[in-house]
């Protein structure tokens, strides 16, 4: 077999996702004559994805797409900003040819209202569009206040950077301004949340930025957990690549923080107040706002679905993907919110057909690099259960645990060709 670069690594997945749909799920082709409205919430990894396959799967639907900003800013990748070798730019996608393409309308305003009674949603502008089916895809928001002391106000002194933009550059700045020596603090939150393996990655990629630049300066992860997502490859890799560097703390070893200082820049945990000159408070998450006002959420803020067509199981002909629904033991990334989005499309399609949709299997595969050259992966099958979606047994799995140089290397490029991939996936 021939060796895979990273261009016939990107028409693999992108291949992949398609068969995921026409494949595995036997799509009917009298789905494709089906007529119908379909609105899509939100124009993220599930949101995109499920308007751009809808028109893909039946060309005769109607797709809305509702997104209030006119460009999309991709978290994965955005650790890498903070450790200086990404911009923002690169990192910034468009809708155009989700219209000019694929016939999906776009609409750049804010969805305020949703009556599932008369199926209708309502717009910031005062707009009213109607729809068969609806798909919610709002990722998640932030909940203020859930940690004491840290409200929106003090995301400005403490950023989050949990949501790629004006917070990264934040971030990115106070970092480049931390004389060496500093301290970095990493708050993690309890699951869920979204990107399990994001605090991590983040903080191995602002070590990268500190072995370079400012070689004295340590990071330090307060963590509310007891472990957390590829802990064994992280821990290796900080051991190998930053030692001495990056210290965790599990939340019964004093990493459990109780409240935070913005004005004194302290953190106080159960073994007392830790003080960074720079910290980054990722705080607890919840479905985004447009699901909680919908009702769309349990009480714990997440939104309980069908986990073979993602429709709700409080409002019927609403279907919520991505970070915001409740999926099982699959977890909130970006390749679950487009494998989502995909078997979702293919769900409506079905159902306005008058037909039955299929089983799924559904894919993650998350990559998270410790360095330019330096990757790690997971990835796992899914299928749904009585308990949700559960991990296909022997599917999936992580990479090597000392795995050489070269391998690494490979792991770090193909990173770089999922997210080439991805992107192209949902937007080209």
């Amino acid at each position: 077999m021939a060796p895979m670069t990273r261009r016939t690594f990107t028409r693999w997945v992108g291949a992949a996702g398609t068969l995921s749909v026409l494949g595995t799920l036997g799509f009917p082709a009298t789905a494709r004559a089906a007529k119908g409205r379909v609105v899509v919430i939100g124009g993220g990894f599930g949101g995109a994805t499920c308007a751009k396959y809808l028109r893909r799967l039946n060309p005769g639907l109607e797709v809305t797409l509702v997104e209030r900003d006119t460009r999309f800013l991709t978290c994965p990748f955005s650790n890498a900003v903070l450790g200086g070798f990404r911009s923002l730019d690169s990192l910034t996608q468009h809708y155009d040819q989700l219209r000019k393409k694929h016939g999906v309308k776009i609409v750049h305003d804010t969805a305020t209202a949703i009556d599932a009674t008369s199926r209708t949603v309502t717009l910031l502008k005062g707009t009213t569009l109607r729809y068969d089916r609806l798909v919610v895809s709002p990722g998640v928001d932030l909940k203020w206040n859930a940690l004491p002391g840290y409200d929106e106000a003090a995301s400005q002194i403490m950023p989050h950077a949990w949501k790629a933009g004006p917070q990264t550059t934040l971030l990115r700045q106070q970092l480049a301004a931390m004389p060496d020596g500093g301290v970095v603090i990493i708050v993690a939150p309890a699951d869920p949340f979204r990107c399990p393996p994001g605090p991590y990655e983040r903080a191995s990629l602002m070590a990268h930025y500190l072995k370079t630049h400012k070689p004295k300066s340590k990071i330090l992860i307060l963590d509310a957990k007891e472990r957390f997502s590829k802990q064994a490859l992280f821990m290796n890799a900080w051991q190998e690549v930053y030692p001495q560097m990056i210290e965790w703390r599990a939340g019964t070893a004093g990493g459990k923080v109780l409240r935070v200082d913005p004005q004194t820049m302290t953190v106080e945990t159960d073994l007392g107040a830790e003080h960074g000159a720079v910290i980054n408070v990722i705080p607890p998450q919840s479905a985004g706002q447009i699901a909680l006002q919908a009702g769309l959420a349990n009480d714990k803020g997440w939104c309980p679905v069908d986990q073979t067509t993602f429709e709700s199981t409080i409002h019927k002909g609403i279907h919520v993907i991505g970070d915001a629904c409740i999926a099982g033991k699959m977890p909130k990334s970006g390749f679950a919110a487009n494998n989502q989005a995909k078997i979702c499309a293919a769900a409506i399609a079905t159902l306005l057909a008058g037909g039955t949709p299929a089983e799924p299997l559904l894919i993650n595969t998350c990559y998270s690099l410790i360095s330019p050259d330096y990757g790690i992966t997971i990835a796992g099958v899914y299928k749904p259960s009585s308990d949700g979606l559960v991990e296909v047994q022997g599917s999936g799995g992580v990479s090597p645990a000392n795995a050489p140089a070269d391998f690494r290397k490979r792991e770090a490029e193909y990173a770089v060709g999922w997210y080439d991939s991805i992107m192209s996936d949902m937007f080209a």
